[in-house]
C-alpha cells in the first residue's frame, strides 16, 4: 500500500457490522453464548445487508464487516460470495472498509489462507491459552481438545499475518492462570493479545478479590516485554493507557449499540451487538429485520447503555471505564446500563495497572505517543 494513501485508523467515525453466516459449529465450547441451530445465511440476505450498510454509510465513516458464527469457515463458499458482494459494491471504499473473520482455528487450509491474503481479510483466532487451559472449554462434541490443531494453525497464520489478533476467553476457573495464558500466547509469536472475560459466567466475590493481583502480574509482563524489546499489545493494558493519556474514552470509542454497531442473524434480523444476537433469548434484543417491508433506519431505536449505578455516577475513574458496554452489562445484570460487580472490579484493576505501567515506563514515555493518537498497535507493528 502506498504511503500516500489514508491510513485506516484516520477515520474517527466507525460502523461495525457483524454477519452471522451460520449458527452451526464443529466445536462444543462450554461457555459459548451462541444458540446453536441448523441455520445458514442465504446469499440473498447477505446482499441486502451489504447494500444497506454501504449505501447508508457516510463518506467519512470507516466500515468493518465481520464474519461470525457458529464457525463461519464451515461456510467457506458463502464467505467467498459475500466478500465479492462487498468488494464489488458501487459504494465500496477500499481504504475505509475492512473485512475480518472470527474463527475457532480448526478449519484452515492453504486455500483459505490464500483467500484471506488476496482479499485483505483479517482472521481473529480464539485460543484460551496452553492445552490444559484451552481444552477445558474449547473442545469437540466428543470431548477431544482442539488445542493441538489450533496451535498448529496459529503458527501458520502468523507467517502471513504478523499482527494476527488472538482472543483468549477466561472464566472463573481460569482467571488465576491469565499470566500463564499471556506467556504462552507470546511464546507462539502472537503480538496482538485480547483477554476477554466470559460474560455469561457467574462471577463471585472470590474472583472480584482475585482480579487486582492477577492483572498486576500481567502489567509486569507487559513492562518486561517492552524492556526486552519484544512489545506485545495486550488489550487489558493498552486500551487503558490510551484512555488515561487522552483523558478518557472518546465518544466513538464508547458503546454505540444499534448505531455504531449492528449484528445480522442468519435470517437477517438486526441486533445492536453480536453478543446480544447470539444470546439464548435474542428476540428481546431484536431492533429490525433486513427482510422487512418497513425501511430500516440506522437510529431506529435509541439504546442507552450509560451506566446508572449510583457508585458509577460519582466514581473518579468513570472516564476511563467501559461501564457503558451494554452487552456485558446485560449479561451481568439483565440491564443495558447497570454494571455488574466483576466488571467494576476488572475495570478498576485494569486502570490501576495501566497507571502503574505509565509510571514505570516514564523514562520511555515516547512509546506511548501512538496511544495518544489512538493507535497503540503501532508500537508492535513497527517491530515486525
Amino acid at each position: 500500500m502506498a504511503d500516500s494513501l489514508p491510513p485506516f485508523f484516520s477515520y474517527s467515525k466507525f460502523l461495525k457490522c457483524t454477519l452471522f453466516l451460520t449458527d452451526e459449529c464443529n466445536l462444543a465450547c462450554g461457555y459459548c453464548y451462541v444458540h446453536k441451530k441448523n441455520s445458514t445465511m442465504s446469499i440473498g440476505t447477505a446482499q441486502k445487508i451489504v447494500d444497506f450498510v454501504l449505501s447508508n454509510s457516510k463518506k467519512d465513516e470507516r466500515i468493518q464487516f465481520g464474519f461470525f458464527g457458529g464457525e463461519p469457515l464451515l461456510e467457506f463458499d458463502l464467505i467467498k460470495g459475500v466478500t465479492k458482494l462487498i468488494r464489488s459494491h458501487r459504494s465500496f471504499r477500499p481504504y475505509q472498509t475492512s473485512i475480518s473473520i472470527a474463527t475457532n482455528g480448526t478449519i484452515l487450509s492453504e486455500e483459505v489462507f490464500d483467500f484471506f491474503v488476496e482479499n485483505d481479510i483479517t482472521p481473529c483466532f480464539s485460543c484460551d491459552g496452553p492445552p490444559e487451559i484451552h481444552d477445558l472449554n474449547r473442545h469437540f462434541p466428543d470431548g477431544r481438545g482442539s488445542s493441538t490443531l489450533v496451535e498448529s494453525n496459529i503458527k501458520k497464520a502468523i507467517s502471513l499475518f504478523p499482527i494476527l489478533p488472538v482472543n483468549a476467553v477466561y472464566s472463573p476457573s481460569t482467571l488465576q492462570f491469565l499470566p500463564d495464558v499471556v506467556e504462552y500466547l507470546a511464546s507462539l509469536g502472537i503480538k496482538n493479545i485480547a483477554l476477554s472475560h466470559d460474560i455469561s459466567a457467574k462471577w463471585t466475590q472470590k474472583e472480584v478479590e482475585m482480579v487486582p493481583k492477577i492483572y498486576d502480574l500481567i502489567g509486569r509482563q507487559f513492562v518486561d516485554f517492552y524492556l526486552h524489546n519484544k512489545p506485545r499489545y495486550i488489550n487489558l493494558i493498552d486500551a487503558k493507557i490510551a484512555a488515561i493519556l487522552r483523558g478518557g474514552y472518546t465518544p466513538y470509542e464508547r458503546c454505540r449499540m444499534g448505531r455504531g454497531e449492528l449484528a445480522f442473524s442468519t435470517s437477517g434480523k438486526i441486533y445492536p451487538c453480536e453478543r446480544l444476537a447470539g444470546s439464548s433469548n435474542p428476540t428481546v434484543h431484536c431492533i429490525g429485520d433486513i427482510n422487512g417491508k418497513t425501511p430500516i433506519q440506522r437510529k431506529h431505536r435509541p439504546i442507552s447503555s450509560a451506566a446508572k449505578n449510583s457508585e458509577c455516577l460519582v466514581c473518579g475513574l468513570k472516564k476511563y471505564c467501559v461501564n457503558w458496554c451494554g452487552c456485558s452489562n446485560f449479561f451481568a445484570t439483565g440491564c443495558y446500563n447497570r454494571v455488574g460487580p466483576f466488571e467494576c472490579a476488572s475495570e478498576k484493576a485494569a486502570i490501576t495497572v495501566a497507571s502503574k505501567v505509565i509510571h514505570k515506563m516514564k523514562d520511555n514515555s515516547a512509546i506511548f505517543s501512538h496511544h495518544l493518537d489512538g493507535t497503540p498497535l503501532m508500537n508492535v507493528i513497527r517491530e515486525v
